[in-house]
């Protein structure tokens, strides 16, 4: 378990020595500049590989330099020392990487019709190659085996989604693919031990119910058109992968954990949707839909279909949800500061100012009495927080 110390007061304290304190110190700033040199070796890979494909813009000269490129990369790793590595996988990836890309937008481009029945299997059926190379701990070099991975999951996702965009697939096919995604992405990411991959599964995963973001001029904005639906779906992925990682080894329960954490913030901005304008759980799913896309032909016959689901459906309103939302926040706080999950603590932390911050503009800007009610409902709170952590302390001593 990773956690955080102070190590010159252990020392103080007696707890560590001094020599324990820098070999935790040196690990710590080598884990740090190791973080560091990755990213931005794998920076540099993908701004040069999109800058020669767009440089030479031809595909023939774009595969004779990705083939030259990758055959350098491979003599340097055969032939020159560990110092040297480094130069031999960036070489090696910036040629495959021409090769991949290039013949992928080559075939975008001028194949349109045919690109994606090219790139979904031929995508696929390499991430299978490479994956089980990986599994069995083919090639000395993870690094670049796992970066080649990653090129062929991304081949693969681009064809499947050329052949939905092309054949304007909807609900429910486009949900399930949604959710192959999410588990293609947190597979590949504990395979190859790489977090943000595994992380990044949760944005199709919270697409499966049209829970994304958008961008305007100016703004970024976060929608959710089923925020109980999206609250309960999250709730249901921490509640396993807080399970499961108490039963995994320390390699995987770290990307179960990093799933927890954006699963908890996607479920809090569904929460802060749902504060502002309450929800009517379904609608979007079995009710009428959603306007933008749908088969009504003008918005008064949608507004009569919408009037009329909501008439019968179950209301959550926005004061409703602002109330549970803060007791949601309020337990969270206490239970993971028991557990010591520092991640869920700092997130509710910062969740409940956010919600205290839109509160006080929405809804009690001018009822003053509201915030004498919850500071003075908070003083108690605390103290009672404070002398049940003091008894679970006492019983964890006594046992």
């Amino acid at each position: 378990m990773h956690a955080l110390a102070d190590t010159t007061k252990l020392t103080q304290d007696g707890v560590i020595t001094a020599d324990q304190a820098r070999i935790i110190e040196s690990r710590a700033r080598e884990a740090m500049v190791t973080l560091g040199v990755n990213v931005i070796l794998c920076l540099g890979i993908l701004a040069a590989t999109g800058g020669f494909i767009f440089w030479l813009a031809e595909p023939l000269p774009v595969a004779i330099a990705g083939l030259l490129m990758t055959a350098g990369g491979l003599v340097i790793l055969a032939r020159t020392a560990e110092l040297f590595r480094m130069f031999g996988n960036a070489a090696t990836l910036i040629g495959a990487g021409m090769l991949i890309g290039g013949a992928t937008l080559e075939l975008m481009e001028s194949y349109e019709d045919s690109a994606g029945l090219i790139l979904a299997p031929a995508g696929g059926a390499l991430l299978a190659g490479l994956m089980l190379r990986y599994w069995r701990g083919g090639l000395s070099s993870h690094f670049v085996l796992g970066s080649l991975i990653l090129m062929a999951l991304a081949v693969h996702i681009i064809g499947i989604e050329a052949l939905s965009h092309q054949h304007d697939i909807g609900s429910p096919l486009r949900n399930i693919e949604m959710l192959y995604y999410a588990a293609l992405l947190a597979g590949v990411g504990a395979l190859i031990d790489v977090r943000l991959i595994t992380a990044l599964a949760l944005a199709p995963f919270a697409q499966a119910l049209e829970t994304g973001s958008a961008y305007f001029h100016a703004a970024y904005v976060f929608y959710s058109p089923e925020p109980t639906l999206s609250i309960l779906q999250m709730a249901l992925l921490i509640a396993l992968c807080l399970w499961f990682a108490k039963r995994q080894a320390e390699r995987i329960a770290r990307h179960l954990r990093s799933l927890v954490m954006l699963a908890f913030v996607v479920a809090n901005l569904c929460a802060l949707v749902g504060s502002l304008w309450g929800d009517f759980p379904g609608e979007t799913i079995w009710g009428p839909g959603r306007y933008s896309g749908s088969a009504y032909e003008d918005w008064e016959s949608f507004d009569t279909a919408r009037t009329a689901f909501r008439d019968h459906a179950f209301e959550l309103t926005a004061g409703a949800y602002s109330v549970l939302w803060a007791l949601v926040l309020a337990g969270m706080v206490i239970w993971a500061a028991q557990r010591n999950e520092r991640g869920l603590f700092n997130a509710a932390l910062t969740f409940g100012g956010i919600h205290a911050y839109t509160q006080l503009f929405e809804s009690f800007a001018d009822e003053p009495l509201a915030y004498v009610i919850g500071g003075l409902a908070a003083i108690p709170l605390a103290w009672g927080i404070w002398r049940l952590n003091g008894w679970i302390s006492a019983r964890q001593g006594a046992g």
